[in-house]
């Protein structure tokens, strides 16, 4: 199943997204499950395949203005350096425990929506991602139960903006300029997603593909980030992972390749589907 958040006819709504148009849920789940996120757990989940089940569908995509898949995370915790040939390319070394950041809610947008280059640099560069969104909550979680914490997956786009994340030895600042990022254009739930399936990430920038990775090649699997992250702070659903980004960005290049207005950008992972963004200035 794929769930999506949006704005319709200017109301927060979300709801699945099939073949025919968009069975619109928070209209008949919204009295017990008022957003994506609260629906997440198993029975909200269990009651949305009830719901889309024979549904027609309310809507079709293009009426829609996509957000976030999750708008209102309570969590959006990143990961760096979490691809071999990422780390070659930094001249880094590979860390004994996984590289983490923190992301806010409103440096995102969903699909289809521009990523905003702010005024303060031009360097704006994309790291195409898988985000891990968690359905169930846990804290000191194995990773043999890892899964189980897992509602589904989405693409993300870690826009960052590179001298402002050097300014000190945290990348807090370069990660979460308003707007820099993308998240969608849904998320497909687990069920269709069985663990360990391997997953293929690429990004292009203006048709040409400028990343390209498979799972296999994650240095921290994603049990394993869950198990590390969890350690320390209680996953909760609605919770987003941004599992890393692998090799080829834009500061590595030479010369340096920064996206910049008009640019159209594109995360697409082969079991979900294309996020696509337009860049613009802030």
């Amino acid at each position: 199943m794929k769930l999506a958040s949006y704005l319709y006819e200017g109301k927060a709504g979300y709801g699945a997204v099939t073949d025919k148009g968009i069975v619109d849920l928070g209209q008949r789940l919204g009295s017990k499950y008022p957003d994506l996120r609260s629906i997440l757990g198993a029975a909200g989940l269990a009651e949305a395949h009830k719901a889309v089940a024979g549904a027609t569908p309310d809507f079709q995509l293009a009426q829609v203005q996509l957000l976030p898949v999750i708008p209102n995370p309570d969590k959006i915790l990143c990961v760096g350096l979490n691809y071999e040939d990422h780390v070659v390319e930094t001249g880094r070394e590979k860390t004994e425990n996984p590289v983490l950041f923190a992301r806010f809610a409103d440096s995102q947008v969903g699909a289809d929506q521009p990523m905003l280059r702010p005024r303060e640099s031009t360097h704006f560069d994309y790291e195409a991602e898988i985000a891990v969104i968690i359905g169930k909550a846990g804290r000191r979680i194995s990773e043999k139960d890892a899964w189980d914490h897992v509602a589904g997956y989405s693409c993300y786009n870690d826009g960052s903006i590179r001298d402002w994340q050097r300014h000190t030895v945290q990348w807090t600042a370069g990660k979460n300029f308003t707007k820099t990022g993308a998240f969608g254009p849904w998320m497909v739930t687990a069920d269709e997603i069985p663990p360990h399936t391997l997953m293929t990430l690429t990004g292009r920038l203006n048709g040409k593909q400028v990343q390209h990775a498979t799972t296999e090649q994650m240095i921290f699997k994603i049990p394993a980030l869950i198990r590390y992250i969890s350690t320390f702070t209680t996953l909760a659903p609605g919770d987003v992972i941004v599992s890393g980004t692998p090799g080829g960005v834009g500061a590595k290049r030479t010369p340096p390749l920064w996206m910049k207005p008009g640019d159209v950008v594109e995360i697409e992972i082969d079991r979900i589907g294309v996020l696509k963004n337009t860049i613009a200035d802030d």
